[in-house]
Parts: C-alpha cells; structure tokens; sequence
C-alpha cells in the first residue's frame, strides 16, 4: 500500500530518466551541430556552452530513477 500524495507523485512523473535523457542528447547533438556550422560567430560561440550543459544534464540525468513505480 502506497501513502504517497499527488506532489509527490507528479514530481516522480517528471523526474524519469527517458525524457531528460533524450533532451539532453538532443543538447549535445545541437551544441556539435553548433561548433561544426561555418556562417555565424555568434552560434559558434554559444556552441561549447550548449554542448557542456549537454553533457552536465546527461550526467545528472543518468542518477534518476528509470520508471514511474518506485524500486521498493
């Protein structure tokens, strides 16, 4: 028997590991696709920060629990 409230249970809703995985691959993907394009400075230089916030989202994302149902 769960006692958990509704709080609780939306926040474990947006707290799986799926969603924020693929955005912040997506992240990644954007930050490259940024630092490889040639036309514009200011992308390119926005690119390394993308990228980097990318990669520190993925690796916070990999610590969060997998499914929506708690492991005990």
């Amino acid at each position: 028997m769960s006692n958990t409230s509704p709080e609780a249970a939306g926040a474990r809703r947006w707290l799986r590991r799926a969603p924020w995985e693929h955005g912040t691959t997506v992240l990644i993907g954007l930050g490259l696709a940024m630092l490889m394009q040639p036309w514009s400075i200011d992308v390119y230089s926005y690119g390394f920060t993308v990228l980097l916030a990318g990669v520190i989202g993925y690796s916070i994302a990999g610590k969060l629990p997998d499914g929506e149902r708690g492991h005990g």
